[in-house]
C-alpha cells in the first residue's frame, strides 16, 4: 500500500511558486530577459508556472526552455534543449527543477551553461530536501524539508487534482 502524506497544498505550492517568481524578478530586475530552463517531467511543470507569474509581475522578457537528459544514468548523459535557437551568451539563466535531493540531477543540468559565458544562472526549486551530494545549491527555495533518506518526496503538477506536495 502506497502511504503518502501531503506536505502542500495545491494552493500552498501556488503560493510558493509565486514568492519564488518574485524573488527572481528582486534579483533580477535590472534584466531584459532571463531564461528559465526547466528539468524535462515536473521540473519543466514549474518552469512553465513560474514562467506565467513572471510574466504576471514583470516586464521581462521570459524565454522557457526544456532540458531534457536521462536522470536514470549515473554518469552525465548529453543534453538537449527542446528549442536551439535560445542562445545563453550574456543571458541570465536559472535552472528550474521541482526537488534539490543530492542535487546530481541539478549538477548534471548546469554543465551546458558552463560551456558559454553566462551574465548569471541560478537555480530554483520547491522543495530542498538537505540532503546534498554535489555541491549544488538553489538560490530559490520554496520550501525546505529534513527527510529521511528513504522518504520519497514527490511534486505534483501535471495532474491538476492530485496537485501538490507529497511525502511518500
Amino acid at each position: 500500500m502506497d502511504t503518502h502524506r501531503q506536505i502542500l497544498t495545491s494552493l500552498q505550492t501556488r503560493q510558493k511558486i509565486r514568492r519564488i517568481a518574485f524573488e527572481i524578478y528582486e534579483q533580477n530586475f535590472e534584466e531584459s530577459t532571463i531564461i528559465l530552463a526547466g528539468i524535462a517531467g515536473e521540473g519543466y511543470e514549474f518552469a512553465k508556472i513560474l514562467t506565467e507569474e513572471l510574466r504576471s509581475i514583470s516586464p521581462l522578457d521570459v524565454k522557457l526552455v526544456e532540458l531534457r537528459f536521462d536522470k536514470t544514468i549515473h554518469w552525465q548523459s548529453e543534453i538537449h534543449f527542446d528549442d536551439d535557437s535560445v542562445l545563453l551568451e550574456n543571458q541570465v539563466a536559472v535552472v528550474v527543477d521541482d526537488v534539490l535531493n543530492t542535487g546530481r540531477t541539478l549538477a548534471f543540468a548546469l554543465e551546458p551553461f558552463l560551456k558559454v559565458r553566462m551574465k548569471k544562472v541560478q537555480v530554483a526549486v520547491i522543495v530542498d530536501r538537505e540532503h546534498h551530494l554535489f555541491p549544488v545549491s538553489a538560490n530559490y527555495v520554496g520550501y525546505s524539508l529534513s527527510t529521511t533518506i528513504s522518504e520519497r518526496v514527490e511534486v505534483i503538477l501535471s495532474r491538476p487534482s492530485e496537485e501538490g506536495v507529497y511525502l511518500r
